[in-house]
């Protein structure tokens, strides 16, 4: 791909538009944060329609993304701990999941007063049908890219996240 100079989008209008209003705007940094507010503003809209694809709604699907990245079997506390959330509002998730058939509970092998909650087959296939059309949208994005384009865009998202998790400092 050839420098930036023959590509347009809706942003740089933005950019254009506010450049005339706000002096000392860079216009740099707010093509930069609108274009990925607005990427991900295009993936959340494509993940809306691969969830209404597969009749899930976001936090079951969320919960299953947990279980997956657990390789399907976790502890609710450990579940809880991964969507930032408080262990007795995990529990009525897992109910309705495993009502779904999508997840089941079983004892701990180690403590009997545990319980360990596993992804079923109709779970892992609800969650990866759904994942794979969000994938399928970022492979198709990103791909305009080359590999070490791709590098380095993730790398300078990288850097500005370190900031972002920062505590702020006063101005």
């Amino acid at each position: 791909m050839g420098g930036t100079e023959e590509l347009h989008d809706r942003t740089d209008d933005h950019v254009a538009r506010w450049a005339g209003i706000l002096s000392d705007l860079d216009p740099d940094i707010e093509g930069a944060v609108t274009r990925m507010v607005r990427f991900v503003e295009h993936i959340r809209r494509v993940k809306d329609r691969s969830l209404v694809e597969y009749d899930l709604h976001r936090h079951e699907y969320d919960t299953l993304q947990a279980l997956g990245g657990r390789h399907g079997s976790a502890a609710p506390s450990e579940l809880a701990a991964d969507l930032g959330m408080p262990p007795n509002s995990v529990t009525g998730r897992l109910d309705a999941l495993e009502r779904r058939g999508f997840v089941r509970r079983t004892p701990s092998r180690t403590d009997r007063r545990r319980v360990r909650v596993e992804l079923t087959h109709e779970g892992r296939a609800a969650w990866l049908g759904a994942m794979g059309g969000v994938g399928h949208e970022e492979y198709r994005l990103l791909g305009g890219l080359t590999e070490d384009e791709r590098r380095t865009l993730s790398d300078l998202l990288r850097r500005v996240m370190v900031r972002a998790e920062q505590e702020p400092r006063n101005p």
